[in-house]
């Protein structure tokens, strides 16, 4: 049994193989019912609210041939009257899988540690390895050769994240970055700079120094071929909105900014976007803008995981 909790929980070479896969998914959506996880039923457990993440997640198991089982925080014991370990006893004796999109890291981990199922980190304040996953693929579908290595075309190639440089998005850019043989540059205020939990992380995992931080914008997106940011204010740090958005205002992706980026580079954004202070209308509206294929590719690479990680269990 395997679970996806962080990025490096897949090799490269089980990257490549989960990029092909979702190619292939992708190019064959419809053509035949999914027979991977047939007969089986994974839950979703959500502390947080979400579009992509869950319709995503339940339409694949759906399209895979499985039951998806949605859990709100408000719909199980996890955490008040029952422990995370023995949530995780308990539903591993009912399902094949547990999915979860939980504030604190350490519980998918707990969950991970005491069930008998594979466990998908979903997002956490921490790390957001499937949107990481989804993001690299959706690059690598435009800069591979037809049929060619979707993985092998991520090497080399340049990411600059603006913004919230401390947030799960930029914790797990810059561990993917790493993974896949990238290099990334943030920008964001002095005070964002990664954690000391995530230099630690990629120590572990061997990649320690991994990333540029500087405080300025245009140095970060110069040479990139991706311009990347997210929401200013996440979800648990609403009552820090105004101060953040004071802060936060000089890394706002305007239309100079990405300008300065390489002439194709491409904007990404892993939704919901909030025109007018992380980014520019006019720079969602671009041309280069992907932000729908990326959405839509949640769909394809969570099958792929799903797929990979049932054929493990």
């Amino acid at each position: 049994m395997k679970h996806f909790l962080k990025e490096t929980d897949f090799s490269p070479a089980q990257v490549a193989e989960l990029f092909a896969l979702a190619r292939e998914l992708k190019a064959t959506r419809g053509a035949a019912a999914g027979t991977a996880l047939k007969h089986q039923t994974w839950a979703l457990i959500f502390s947080k609210s979400s579009t992509r993440t869950r319709v995503s997640f339940e339409v694949g198991i759906h399209e895979l041939g499985g039951n998806p089982l949605f859990l709100s925080k408000n719909d199980i014991q996890l955490g008040r009257g029952e422990s995370v370990e023995d949530t995780a006893r308990v539903l591993s004796r009912f399902v094949h899988g547990l999915i979860v999109r939980t504030y604190d890291h350490a519980e998918v981990e707990r969950l991970a540690a005491a069930g008998t199922v594979p466990v998908i980190n979903a997002l956490t304040d921490f790390l957001h390895p499937c949107q990481i996953y989804t993001d690299a693929f959706t690059m690598a579908e435009r800069w591979a050769p037809a049929g060619g290595d979707l993985f092998a075309s991520l090497r080399g190639r340049k990411i600059a994240f603006l913004g919230d440089t401390a947030c799960n998005m930029a914790n797990s850019w810059v561990l993917g970055a790493n993974l896949f043989g990238m290099k990334i540059s943030l920008a964001g205020p002095a005070g964002f700079a990664p954690s000391a939990e995530l230099d630690a992380l990629l120590a572990r995992e061997g990649f320690a120094g991994g990333y540029d931080f500087t405080t300025d914008p245009l140095a970060a997106v110069k040479d990139a071929d991706v311009v990347y940011t997210d929401v200013w204010v996440s979800m648990g740090k609403e009552e820090e909105k105004r101060e953040r958005l004071a802060l936060m205002a000089p890394y706002s992706v305007t239309a100079e900014v990405f300008a300065a980026a390489k002439p194709d580079a491409y904007f990404m954004h892993c939704l919901p976007a909030h025109p007018g202070e992380e980014v520019q209308q006019a720079v969602l509206d671009n041309p280069r803008s992907i932000i729908f294929d990326q959405a839509e590719n949640r769909l394809h690479v969570q099958k792929a995981i799903m797929t990979l990680l049932a054929r493990r269990d």
